[in-house]
């Protein structure tokens, strides 16, 4: 029987994640809401798949049942993460998704005890961003004396998938939150910064963004002081009609726009270091970081509650995924 179900299977980054867990010869069933997609992916894996949406928690339950994990692939997760969080504390599977929205890392804090005393594990942006993110501020973090604040910055390249764009439409804020003495407080969206990506150009540009990284990077490192970045580069954020967007990035595309974050880390004597991830673009990075994440939890790696990538598996996870490389500036 299969120990792992992964949810949004259908989906750009779902099907991804799926192909590399086939490669891997982890044993799972695929799952989502079309059984005519559904039927299809599951003949060319030669896998089972189960048809369930989130709002049947009778059927969610019955579909969870001799699960071990869950690894939801199905955006926007504003919808998907609840009942599937609660869902997993009821049944005792392990929950992971690659959210890259603020909502769900609220969530899962907020569930944390719940999950705990069910001795499950809720890891949220177990591939993605926040596992790139975290990663290199965990790196950093290593070789920099009491640390008192981070600013970090996520370098995005190459066209952006219909999935992601719609979730990111559906979560637009007219907040723009920073972290400040341990508490997220709105820092306006005027302030730009540079980041040196370390790829040739010298120091660019970059705009204030609420990452989920807010909360991540202050619940295992405690630093106090947090802001989040963004660049975009090729494209990323369509501003055309969604629905006309392509399903995702072609393999040539991804190939030819890897991603970077680049992070300040100051001190408390006022000491500042720098340092880049270089990665793989993050519409590859993230099925396969998710999928690893999700063989490591199946090997018994897994802590209760609300966990982060990097300080459950440590920074080098990012070097787990080829052509990811850490460098201080």
């Amino acid at each position: 029987m299969a120990d792992l179900t992964i949810y949004g299977a259908t989906g750009y980054t779902g099907r991804l994640a799926s192909e590399f867990a086939k490669s891997l010869g982890l044993q799972f069933t695929v799952a989502g809401r079309s059984e005519s997609k559904l039927k299809a992916l599951a003949a060319c894996l030669g896998v089972e798949y189960r048809i369930f949406r989130v709002e049947d928690s009778t059927l969610v339950d019955a579909s969870l049942q001799g699960l071990r994990v869950l690894l939801n692939c199905s955006g926007p997760f504003l919808h998907t993460a609840k009942p599937l969080i609660e869902a997993c504390i009821r049944n005792g599977v392990h929950y992971l998704d690659i959210a890259a929205e603020l909502d769900s890392y609220e969530l899962c804090e907020q569930k944390h005890e719940e999950a705990k005393k069910a001795n499950i594990m809720l890891l949220p942006g177990c591939g993605g961003s926040v596992a790139m993110l975290g990663c290199l501020a965990d790196y950093m973090f290593e070789h920099v004396t009491n640390p008192i604040s981070i600013d970090i910055a996520l370098h995005v390249a190459g066209p952006m998938s219909r999935g992601s764009a719609i979730s990111a439409a559906e979560n637009l804020t007219s907040k723009c939150l920073h972290r400040l003495n341990g508490k997220l407080v709105d820092q306006g969206s005027g302030h730009t910064m540079q980041f040196d990506f370390d790829d040739g150009r010298g120091g660019v540009s970059c705009f204030p963004a609420t990452l989920p990284d807010l909360i991540t990077l202050w619940r295992s490192t405690n630093i106090p002081n947090i802001k989040t970045f963004v660049h975009v580069a090729g494209g990323a954020f369509p501003t055309d009609n969604l629905d006309s967007l392509q399903e995702g990035p072609t393999a040539e595309q991804r190939e030819t726009n890897p991603y970077h974050v680049a992070a300040i880390v100051t001190s408390s004597d006022g000491t500042t270091n720098r340092g880049v991830l270089h990665i793989v673009n993050g519409y590859t990075f993230t099925p396969l970081a998710s999928v690893e994440a999700v063989r490591r939890v199946l090997m018994g790696e897994a802590k209760p509650g609300f966990q982060t990538t990097s300080n459950l598996f440590g920074y080098r996870f990012a070097e787990s995924i080829a052509g990811s490389r850490f460098r201080n500036l």
